[in-house]
């Protein structure tokens, strides 16, 4: 009996409700020695009443030291070991905006970039321009590439951000990324990750059409060329609402992190496009289902800008908005992160991501505020993000005991 096997064995339904909220790299590091991070920094008595009457400590996303991307963080939340499940961001993207993602179809997510007259990257994000000039730029490069024999998707998905989808026989998701993940660099080139003659037709293909997107986009400012990353295809995951028994409901705004959800059987839901629209609509589909996820995603993109005072004013953007949440009167609420992104890194991090367990059968600790410090001294401990589902379920008696 496997993991799911289990939880599945022992689910039960109840009318209990339970509440995944997901602050995007919320966890953090001082800016400076002896300084606080945007968590600790912010004013949020709504997340220290939380901890105070709750269970703290840390989520491990993947494992100790391991720095993770957004996609296998998520998929860890939900009860997915990431080492076991490796989806690439391709699949998750296409997902996010709709797309009628075929079985063998190739996915990769794109960036728009900025290179200088030698082809260095400066800018890997091409100075986040707007998602118009993303939408138009994407048409741009659907309409001007081709590769014959196969079909090509290009189509927006947020800010700097685009899909590519690749439709025809003989795909391989065996790839390498263009990206280097640093500026001051040349863009790597596609290279096959195993002996096979579909990644190395893969590749071939690829690279040809890098190869005419960056053509066409050479004159254009700021976003005069592209890579890829995170090439994948659908791995036909067992579904969470199955696995579990529960209605599960996403809410989130940005398409990756909706393309997640309904990868693992979520019923996504429009979010609008503010922080308070998400609990709004919360609030508007709380008889409907059991099961919420709740996705903010801006205290990642401060981070990732080195914006430290933006993203403790996100922190509490979200906690003058948990009154809503409570009035709801959920039987357990989780608050986390998928992962760090300090804003003294501009990146994702390795560091844990303060825990937060709220509901009646939440051990209450000594910890009287919600932040990276305070929580070290948790009943948590140290949990891995697997450990989340299984733990909410319990609080929220959906599982029956194990054994006679």
């Amino acid at each position: 009996m496997d993991r799911f096997d289990l939880l599945h064995k022992l689910a039960v339904e109840n009318d209990n409700k339970l509440i995944l909220l997901i602050m995007d790299g919320l966890g953090d590091f001082p800016m400076e020695t002896g300084g606080l991070t945007a968590l600790e920094a912010a004013d949020t008595p709504n997340l220290d009443r939380m901890a105070t009457e709750g269970s703290t400590g840390f989520n491990i996303p993947v494992r100790r030291g391991i720095a993770p991307g957004s996609g296998p963080a998520h998929l860890g939340l939900f009860g997915y070991d990431p080492l076991q499940f490796d989806v690439g961001r391709g699949v998750l993207s296409a997902l996010g905006i709709d797309f009628d993602l075929q079985p063998r179809d190739l996915a990769a997510r794109g960036n728009f970039a900025t290179v200088d007259k030698d082809g260095i990257i400066t800018d890997r994000r091409a100075g986040r321009i707007p998602t118009e000039l993303g939408a138009k730029l994407a048409r741009k490069l659907q309409e001007g590439t081709s590769l014959p024999g196969y079909e090509i998707f290009v189509l927006p998905e947020k800010e700097y951000r685009f899909v590519f989808i690749l439709r025809g026989e003989g795909l391989s998701e065996a790839l390498s990324e263009t990206d280097p993940l640093q500026t001051g660099k040349l863009p790597l080139p596609v290279l096959p990750l195993d002996d096979s003659s579909e990644a190395k037709h893969s590749a071939e293909l690829v690279n040809d059409w890098v190869k005419q997107a960056r053509a066409l986009l050479k004159d254009e400012r700021p976003a005069n060329s592209v890579n890829l990353r995170g090439f994948a295809m659908d791995p036909a995951l067992r579904q969470f609402p199955e696995i579990y028994k529960l209605r599960a409901a996403a809410i989130a705004q940005y398409p990756m992190y909706r393309g997640v959800s309904k990868l693992v059987g979520m019923d996504v839901q429009p979010s609008g496009k503010s922080i308070a629209d998400e609990f709004s609509v919360l609030e508007s589909i709380w008889e409907q289902y059991d099961f919420f996820f709740l996705h903010v995603k801006p205290t990642d993109s401060r981070g990732e800008d080195g914006n430290f005072e933006a993203k403790v004013k996100i922190i509490e953007e979200v906690d003058a908005q948990l009154p809503r949440l409570l009035a709801l009167q959920p039987s357990v609420v989780v608050i986390t992160g998928d992962h760090s992104t300090p804003a003294a890194m501009r990146s994702h991090s390795w560091h844990p991501v303060p825990l937060l367990f709220w509901g009646q059968f939440a051990m209450p600790d000594d910890v009287k505020s919600f932040g990276e410090r305070a929580v070290s001294h948790g009943y948590l401990g140290h949990l891995h993000s697997t450990d989340i589902m299984p733990l909410l379920m319990a609080h929220a008696g959906r599982l029956e005991r194990f054994g006679a």
